[in-house]
């Protein structure tokens, strides 16, 4: 039987309510319905179950969720995701900054970017949805804690194995006796769709330009969450940004935040105009944190491009995000904790503390763990991609983002051979042309966009 997970009502609803409760909107009495009529009023994860629920049940499901679509919650006035309503919080992210000509040394920051963002994500591959206390068992067990290379099953023992087992889609490829290039990952098809997309549209490119190439080039298979249920909305004929918002209880998640690099690139030290092209993209399939995360990681790839420090970059980060936001708020928690804890693993106590109740996936407690590793790697490359995957929950696309933010402030010629050389300048995608590209050939095309986008 073929059941596509992510987008059955009996799969969503338990994500809805935890999502609504999450936003201080009073479901209990959905909630109530559901788990007396038999549905299951815990978020279900994929895979739960291949058999369909019953009719009535799938029909009631339907019911709650347009019913929890339709209520709203305190946070709707204070976190906007109109960017009129974004900008009026944040002027410095409406005031683009004075064209200039592409830095001299963008061909060597951007290709630091491409391969920052290979080898964090492909760090993280491995131990995908290992929880952390998991991971830190597994470098132990291998000699690896803490961690500062590849992680490998050579010498680990048969029960840690069956106790923390590898993701089972990404260990074959991306275990250090395996790695030969970078596999395929949306960490990094998503960034180069968008390559695309500003090779065929340039700052024209629109939230409904983004959707027709999400149904021409990625199966529905190839997305998830937030993602796959924006694939079905458009597949119904909703468009952006309503196909974020119809029984979409992903919102809030990571899903956008993995999408906004190549925006910062073409624009460097431009926050505002990337922010900008961040947010068309992001409102396909997310709304408020979910956009913010998308948005603050593309001004900070833009400020990254030029900047000189850790400190410039999560400053371009956050102009644009709203400053009372709950997103903001995780940005400025990470950021201030090496002023009362010396050790990182403390400060991650703390993050669990604070966001230990969100999903794996959620965008919140994964951006504190980003901005974390971030502020104690001190714009280390190693040290701050090990640090980032060693705090688990979304591994490969926080390994994928930090790598990407200290590649481009390192620069390839500056980062460390043994990070660099297992990808052998190789990337594979099911994506129309992309397949064997190397991220010297993605440089180059990057920066022929960023000239453009310069004159433009």
């Amino acid at each position: 039987m073929i059941r596509l997970t992510w987008v059955q009502p009996e799969d969503l609803v338990g994500h809805a309510l935890q999502r609504a409760e999450n936003d201080d909107v009073d479901v209990a009495d959905l909630r109530a319905r559901w788990a007396e009529s038999g549905g299951d009023p815990e978020p279900r994860h994929t895979g739960a179950s291949d058999v369909p629920a019953p009719p009535a049940l799938r029909r009631l499901g339907v019911d709650l969720l347009d019913e929890i679509d339709r209520r709203p919650s305190p946070f709707d006035a204070t976190e906007p995701t109109d960017l009129d309503g974004i900008r009026t919080l944040t002027p410095d992210s409406a005031t683009p900054a004075e064209r200039r000509p592409v830095p001299g040394d963008f061909i060597d920051r951007v290709h630091g970017a491409w391969l920052g963002r290979a080898a964090g994500c492909l760090l993280g591959k491995p131990v995908e949805k290992i929880p952390r206390r998991g991971i830190r068992e597994i470098l132990e067990a291998t000699g690896n804690w803490p961690l500062d290379g590849w992680f490998t099953a050579r010498g680990l023992p048969s029960d840690v194995a069956r106790r923390w087992p590898w993701n089972r889609r990404s260990a074959p490829t991306s275990l250090a006796e395996n790695i030969d290039g970078m596999p395929e990952d949306d960490d990094l098809n998503f960034p180069m769709l968008n390559l695309s997309l500003l090779e065929a549209h340039g700052a024209r490119l629109t939230s409904e330009d983004i959707g027709a190439a999400w149904l021409g080039e990625l199966p529905a298979g190839r997305v998830f969450t937030a993602e796959r249920v924006a694939y079905r909305n458009l597949l119904l004929g909703l468009t952006p940004p309503e196909t974020a918002r119809m029984h979409n209880p992903f919102q809030d998640w990571i899903g956008a935040q993995i999408r906004g690099d190549v925006f910062g690139w073409v624009f460097p030290g431009d926050p505002a105009r990337a922010a900008e092209l961040a947010w068309r993209d992001a409102v396909l399939s997310h709304t408020r944190s979910g956009v913010y995360g998308e948005m603050f990681i593309a001004a900070a790839c833009a400020a990254a491009m030029v900047a000189t420090s850790v400190d410039e970059v999560i400053d371009a980060g956050l102009s644009v995000v709203p400053p009372g936001s709950r997103y903001a708020e995780a940005v400025r928690f990470a950021r201030e904790l090496p002023a009362t804890y010396a050790d990182f693993e403390r400060a991650v106590d703390a993050i669990e503390r604070r966001y230990g109740n969100l999903h794996w996936v959620h965008v919140l407690n994964n951006t504190a763990l980003l901005v974390a590793a971030l502020a104690y790697g001190e714009g280390d490359f190693a040290h701050t991609i090990t640090l980032v995957v060693s705090g688990g929950w979304d591994t490969d696309s926080n390994g994928a983002s930090a790598g990407s933010l200290i590649g481009a402030l390192t620069g390839a010629a500056a980062l460390p051979e043994y990070w660099t050389v297992p990808l052998h300048n190789r990337v594979s995608s099911s994506l129309n042309g992309f397949d064997g590209i190397g991220f010297d050939t993605l440089s180059w095309r990057t920066l022929t966009v960023a000239q453009r986008m310069a004159l433009s």
